[in-house]
């Protein structure tokens, strides 16, 4: 019998149609236990208590002119989600979640008790930036809601202040010293933030794991600098604002910009997630990324302004919620917070031809000599290694108006997955000055 060749129906044999059908429920299964468990468990879950305490000791420890405000309170999640690619896949992750912003699955309904499982399957990439200024005290909760997709795991989670001299080992996310909190437990972070500069947080429990699955964020600490009196002059005769913004406390506002953004490079294996969601072996040692990203985002999602759901556009799940597109005016300077948190790849990062990049900070650190000396650099080409946090400063100053990209010089990282003109990517749009 001669098969038609123009219909594919005709050529796909029963057992073909069978196993699709099994490919289908197998895909949406983790979904609907989800969904189910979401439904099921708040009533037997816990409430949640979060360590807040007031700031009562009159010091203005932040300079800011407020001996009331140092003291700052900020509650995350630890658990499951979906992140979605720049071609359209949904990869299964692990990462945290704002648990300060919690919206309820129906925003049209009564309150909900705030509970664990109100806040499962919020997971975002990357996780919520933090934001602190110099001197003051973070009280950070950390909420383990589970990994809802995969009931058989049972993984704490910690939050690692990558770089951070803590001086308090309890504090500082390692498995060996810290308390890191099982499914349904909540622990509370205490840092002082006594050092400005670029930083990242992650899970340091499974570490491989659990950071190629996602659990990484930004977290930054502008300097004391910021919050000098309006009128004082700065060495070589710069006068600082109301409203300057620095990196560091650099004392000449060599470190000034107007606008920041991450610039923060990952990848993500997507062998590897697809193994964590179906439950099969984990392949450590092919660990490769074949999607590459910048804050979570693969180009052309780099210049999407809005929030991408990762669970077909439903609110009140996690999201990817860090656009990337960069505008300028001319005469602007930006600041760059660069961080590669990648578990497998050294990244390197690039501008067009004509946009400058001066490196000013290394490792939350202002690049100066042990006498003073300015060791800031300029680049054409930055590589980033693993574990490396970079402040970056374009100066529009003699830049024509037009468009620019910042890229990747490494060809198989400028993909999103087989799709070619992807991956590390996006625009740099400088408008002329009003």
């Amino acid at each position: 019998m001669q098969l038609d060749n123009c219909n594919p129906a005709a050529r796909r044999r029963p057992g073909q149609r069978k196993g699709n059908a099994m490919k289908a429920f197998r895909y949406y299964l983790p979904l609907i236990l989800a969904l189910f468990l979401l439904a099921v468990m708040p009533q037997t879950w816990a409430s949640i208590a979060v360590q807040c305490p007031e700031d009562t000791d009159g010091i203005d420890a932040d300079g800011d002119g407020d001996p009331a405000n140092d003291i700052v309170c900020r509650h995350i999640t630890g658990g499951d989600g979906f992140a979605t690619m720049a071609d359209g896949r949904r990869l299964y992750m692990f990462s945290f979640g704002d648990a300060d912003d919690h919206q309820p699955l129906d925003p049209a309904g009564p309150p909900v008790e705030e509970t664990p499982a109100n806040k499962a399957l919020e997971a975002e990439l990357p996780a919520p930036r933090i934001t602190l200024r110099e001197g003051q005290e973070l009280y950070l909760t950390m909420t383990n809601v589970s990994m809802v997709l995969r009931p058989d795991l049972f993984d704490p989670h910690s939050v690692h202040w990558h770089g951070f001299p803590n001086a308090a080992p309890i504090f500082d996310g390692l498995p060996e010293p810290s308390p890191t909190p099982n499914m349904m437990a909540s622990f509370t972070y205490y840092y002082k933030a006594a050092h400005p500069g670029t930083y990242f947080y992650h899970c340091h429990v499974e570490a491989a794991e659990h950071m190629q699955m996602g659990m990484i964020g930004n977290l930054w600490v502008t300097p004391k600098q910021n919050e000098l009196p309006d009128g004082t002059v700065l060495l070589g005769g710069f006068v600082h604002n109301a409203g300057n913004k620095y990196a560091y406390n650099d004392g000449d506002g060599s470190t000034f910009y107007d606008v920041e953004i991450p610039i923060q490079m990952t990848g993500m294996d997507s062998a590897f997630h697809d193994a964590s969601e179906f439950v099969t072996p984990l392949m450590f040692a092919e660990m490769h990324d074949n999607y590459t990203m910048i804050n979570g985002r693969g180009y052309p999602d780099t210049m999407d302004p809005n929030v991408i759901f990762n669970q077909d556009g439903t609110p009140g799940f996690g999201a990817q919620k860090t656009p990337t597109l960069i505008d300028l005016e001319q005469g602007q300077i930006l600041l760059m917070r660069v961080s590669n948190v990648s578990t497998t790849h050294i990244y390197s990062m690039a501008t067009t031809t004509g946009v400058p990049m001066k490196v000013v900070g290394r490792g939350a650190a202002l690049l100066r000599g042990p006498t003073g000396e300015d060791t800031s650099f300029e680049v054409n080409v930055l590589n980033v290694g693993g574990g490396q946090a970079f402040d970056v400063l374009l100066d529009t100053q003699d830049v024509p108006p037009g468009k620019y990209f910042l890229y990747t010089t490494t060809l198989q990282f400028l993909a999103n997955g087989d799709q070619e003109r992807g991956g590390i990517m996006t625009e740099i749009n400088v408008s002329a000055a009003p």
